[in-house]
């Protein structure tokens, strides 16, 4: 009598509902492990910036980088090296999750902006020959305002100019942030606004919507004017002393009274602060 060779129909469904059942289970850990990958190399890039920044302030009477059209603060980043400029060159530009510039340097808009696109790519005198473009972007609060600005002049968020933060290393820089993940290039965030209603919609007229973004599992990688770094909480964003004004106990704070029923749908599981 003949052997008999290969699988029957049954063993073969098992071999395959196993194969399922492991697929199943190993997916999401895998997940879990490339997104901890990523979140890694976000922080990393922060560092990085921390030392460009650390270097930069030493040199300039402890100063961040210089500002442009007076109290409004922004293209700072003509005044960086060159070497610094190049997002295409310099890869601690862009987060891992959001690499994508939202406009290509024709100046084509992408079909849709979203938290995981980058911004740019901008062109144009002083910002190199690539343009730049980025997933981070500056405290606003910590730029020195060009020209002849009084104290009273007011930032793009409404704060006054003799609130902003003067040099690294102040009493207080370990809860001052200085360079975040974001949608902007500058960041102007208001103790009082609210995190956008959509989770994963680009920002709109929002100045704390610039920033806060669920790219890392309710965390975005932070670095502060003391030169350290961490994972910060959506949530806590608002803790954090964004200019010597801020209001850390805000309305968007436990200190300040806020309920779950307060939040956004999307933001409202996430640790409070």
């Amino acid at each position: 009598m003949s052997k008999r060779r290969g699988f029957t129909l049954i063993e073969l469904l098992v071999v395959i509902a196993i194969i399922a059942l492991l697929m199943s289970i190993l997916m999401p850990a895998l997940r879990k492990v490339r997104e901890q990958g990523k979140q890694v190399k976000c922080l990393g890039n922060i560092k990085q910036w921390n030392l460009q920044a650390a270097m930069f302030t030493q040199e300039n009477n402890g100063q961040f980088w210089k500002s442009e059209n007076g109290a409004s603060c922004y293209w700072f980043i003509r005044y960086m090296d060159d070497k610094l400029k190049d997002w295409k060159a310099n890869q601690t530009w862009m987060c891992p999750s959001g690499q994508k510039p939202v406009q290509m340097a024709n100046g084509t808009m992408i079909a849709s902006f979203n938290i995981y696109n980058a911004w740019g790519i901008f062109t144009g005198s002083g910002l190199g020959p690539n343009g730049i473009a980025g997933s981070y972007g500056i405290n606003g609060y910590c730029l020195v305002p060009q020209g002849n600005v009084p104290p009273t002049a007011t930032y793009e968020s409404g704060v006054q100019v003799q609130y902003g933060w003067k040099t690294a290393g102040e009493p207080g820089s370990s809860n001052a942030p200085w360079w975040t993940e974001a949608l902007r290039f500058d960041l102007w965030p208001r103790e009082t606004e609210k995190p956008a209603d959509s989770e994963f919609a680009a920002w709109s007229g929002n100045l704390m919507g610039r920033c806060c973004i669920n790219r890392h599992q309710g965390t975005v990688s932070t670095g502060f004017m003391d030169w350290s770094a961490r994972r910060v909480g959506l949530k806590e964003l608002y803790t954090l002393k964004w200019h010597k004004q801020f209001n850390t106990r805000g309305p968007w704070t436990i200190a300040g009274g806020v309920s779950d029923a307060d939040w956004p749908d999307w933001i409202r599981p996430m640790k409070d602060y």
